[in-house]
């Protein structure tokens, strides 16, 4: 064996053992700042209960008959007789919206076979009332029977005549509502410092969850339940 590869073997060696070592002193330095960089995370929890300020109803009701025209303006005379009944409780004519009529022609209808049955034309009215106050929206609706007198069948709450109750200020809640859940999930993190016998430290991350409004319940929708947690990781020493 010659001198050189003598010392490049002896270089070798050193080279491995040197590795061996550094892997060693790495394997402690991460161990070490792991066990310095302890955390704990928490969820905290913010809700209330709001009144809805914005209320969109729409009114609907349909009649059929043979000749369109005398149809039409029979729709347009309950239309007058529907807006005199919500002025009789307080709104507007602002409030109030009057969409063009929907008129079905059963003849004219391809899926209908050309049967028009006992009458020819549907005509549908639609009225929409958008206002900021749920509880005048609540007692028209309570006396809306009071059209059937008058000969007007107003459709029932399905999907195109359902009243949407909203709430629109929740920019003006955010800020303490964030507080609160802050605050409850610092509540939380200090209990858990406590029974681990640690210390709590700075805010290591901070998520603010989604907020959500939703109805209290199903038979109060102009109750909204807004809501939202947020997530906040604490340093934790001993």
């Amino acid at each position: 064996m010659t001198q050189k590869t003598i010392n490049s073997a002896i270089l070798g060696g050193c080279l491995a053992l040197g590795l061996i070592g550094l892997g060693f002193v790495l394997k402690d330095g991460l161990l070490a700042f792991k066990s310095m960089e302890r955390s704990v995370l928490v969820k905290g929890l913010a809700e209330q209960e709001v009144a809805a300020d914005t209320v969109i109803w729409p009114i609907q009701f349909s009649d059929t008959g043979n000749k369109l025209a005398p149809l039409v303006e029979q729709i347009q005379t309950k239309n007058q007789a529907v807006i005199a009944y919500l002025k009789l409780h307080g709104f507007e004519d602002s409030d109030i919206t009057v969409a063009a009529p929907a008129i079905i022609d059963k003849l004219a209808d391809q899926y209908s076979s050309n049967q028009a049955g006992q009458f020819r034309y549907i005509v549908r009215s639609t009225l929409t009332v958008y206002s900021h106050d749920s509880e005048k929206v609540g007692n028209a609706l309570a006396q809306i029977s009071e059209l059937a007198k008058q000969d007007i069948a107003i459709a029932g709450q399905n999907y195109e005549s359902r009243v949407q109750y909203l709430f629109t200020g929740l920019n003006e809640l955010k800020p303490q509502m964030i507080q609160i859940a802050t605050e409850q999930a610092r509540e939380v993190a200090e209990k858990f410092a406590s029974d681990s016998k640690s210390q709590l430290g700075k805010i290591k991350s901070a998520r603010q969850g989604q907020f959500t409004i939703e109805d209290r319940d199903s038979n109060t929708p102009q109750i909204k339940n807004v809501r939202v947690v947020s997530t906040v990781e604490y340093y934790l020493s001993d």
